[in-house]
């Protein structure tokens, strides 16, 4: 029976129960190499460092002190949407995240909007993450051995000015560059070597910002406190935090990272669901921490076009070099991990699109050895190093914000789908407290909340790139649907 256009838009992926060859890979090729304590680690690697070695810049001038309420509401708001992923990962435990979930409850075209979403996010977040690496690196390097990488190679060609979009034709972003370069390199080498490496890098990252925090709070002054709601250029309100915690938002981006390895992990339903929730507290412990204690150790008026603010901070507090030397160290190190982990999401992403029919076949051949997707790695590593060395990271964070906030919002209303298909029947894994609406639904509010106080360029963004996906949906996907294709099949054996 052919289909109809509407049952095409809607049409489901059936959730493949057969997890395993029986030799340690999944169906799709990818090795079963990933245990829990890697896993999260993925996801803590993905979160902590950009938001706290960044995007403080970005959200004090925005909150003032009250930048500690706008961590907390992005906390809480993933928090609502981890309990959503931590279900859909015990029932659907495929590599894809968020659009393997909505292909297998909302329908295909929902599904690749969510993908044109998480692509969107994972490119521009791992941008973002390395255009902030150079910072540190530069730092670093003028702190140890007192030279400064020059002015011409660590700043981009298209930057946002006091008067508009500014072009510098005569300069490049290096840094930025070679860092992708070095993902790449480890990521095509396989998994396994770079879960094992970014494990390390996270451990460095952690002991470093707790280093960071114990030296602040040396320098903590209270009155940096007050008034609370003060930016530094006058009173701000609630508007301003929220403003704020949209902005850091994306830093939560290592949670939906997590659900993306779910083809790589050993016995998923059980190892995603408790990775999840694990990074999310290990992530919200250290972001509270931190803040604060950044917070006590400088006014926030000192914030605003600080590079390397961290590092400046520790500086500043015990008039000594040395400790912005191991800070700047650290977040080079953190960075790296940070990088990595979000370019390996967005491989996996386009890897379940690709499997699916929905893009072209480059994105899903695996190397027989390395059991990585080495094309796929190349094209996402070449896209992520061109924006990251020609584009200003302000034009960024925000739009990385959308993209998330979208794909949890659909991964809410996943929840109450799925268990309408499956019930309560299963592995007996695990399930979002208070039935299938309390949760996804606060979960769906607060991040519709925090979206309604991003800026009108992120909407007009967003929006072009919504119409280049629904464009690409129509024109290929459509069409070359493995679903698509078998109901043609079945159409032909039927007639």
């Amino acid at each position: 029976m052919t289909q109809t256009f509407s049952q095409k838009l809607f049409r489901t992926k059936p959730v493949e129960r057969e997890l395993d060859d029986g030799h340690g890979r999944s169906k799709s090729g990818l090795g079963r190499t990933l245990g829990l304590f890697p896993l999260t680690m993925i996801g803590v690697g993905a979160t902590i460092g950009t938001g706290i070695f960044f995007t403080m810049v970005e959200a004090v001038p925005k909150a003032g002190p009250a930048v500690i309420l706008s961590f907390l509401m992005a906390a809480v708001t993933a928090g609502l949407t981890a309990l959503c992923y931590a279900e859909l990962a015990d029932r659907v435990p495929a590599s894809g995240s968020s659009y393997s979930f909505a292909y297998a409850t909302v329908g295909e075209f929902a599904a690749f909007v969510v993908a044109a979403c998480l692509l969107l996010e994972y490119g521009l977040a791992a941008s973002a993450t390395a255009i902030g690496w150079s910072d540190y690196l530069n730092k670093f390097l003028h702190t140890a051995l007192g030279w400064d990488i020059p002015a011409a190679l660590r700043s981009p060609m298209i930057v946002a000015g006091k008067h508009g979009t500014e072009f510098h034709p005569d300069h490049l972003n290096l840094p930025p560059i070679l860092l992708v370069t070095l993902c790449c390199i480890l990521l095509i080498r396989g998994t396994r070597e770079s879960a094992t490496t970014n494990a390390i890098m996270v451990l460095i990252k952690l002991a470093i910002l707790a280093f960071f925090a114990a030296v602040a709070l040396t320098g903590f002054d209270s009155s940096n406190f007050h008034p609370f709601f003060d930016n530094g250029k006058g009173v701000v309100s609630m508007v301003g935090v929220t403003a704020a915690a949209g902005t850091v938002f994306f830093s939560f981006i290592g949670l939906d990272t997590i659900a993306t390895a779910g083809e790589e992990v050993k016995n998923p339903r059980r190892n995603v669901p408790i990775g999840i929730l694990c990074a999310l507290a290990i992530v919200t412990v250290f972001y509270m921490v931190v803040a604060v204690a950044a917070m006590g150790a400088q006014p926030a008026h000192m914030f605003e076009g600080q590079e390397a603010g961290l590092a400046v901070i520790l500086q500043n507090v015990t008039g000594k070099s040395w400790p912005a030397l191991v800070l700047s160290a650290g977040a080079v190190i953190s960075v790296f991990s940070v990088t990595l982990v979000t370019i390996y999401g967005q491989t996996r992403i386009l890897f379940a699109i690709s499997r699916d029919g929905l893009v072209p076949k480059v994105f899903q051949r695996v190397h027989p050895r390395t059991l990585a997707p080495v094309g796929n790695t190349l094209i996402v590593s070449l896209v992520v190093g061109v924006v990251a060395g020609l584009v200003d990271s302000s034009f960024l964070w925000d739009t990385v914000s959308m993209g998330t906030l979208t794909a949890f919002m659909v991964v809410s209303v996943a929840v109450p789908v799925i268990r309408r298909k499956q019930g309560n029947t299963g592995s007996g894994g695990f399930r979002v407290p208070f039935g299938p609406y309390v949760v996804p639904g606060l979960s769906i509010f607060a991040c519709l909340y925090l979206m309604t106080y991003l800026s009108d360029t992120t909407f007009r963004v967003f929006a072009v790139w919504m119409a280049v996906a629904v464009t690409t949906y129509f024109v290929y996907g459509i069409r070359n649907s493995r679903l698509n294709k078998q109901a043609s099949s079945t159409a032909v054996l039927t007639d």
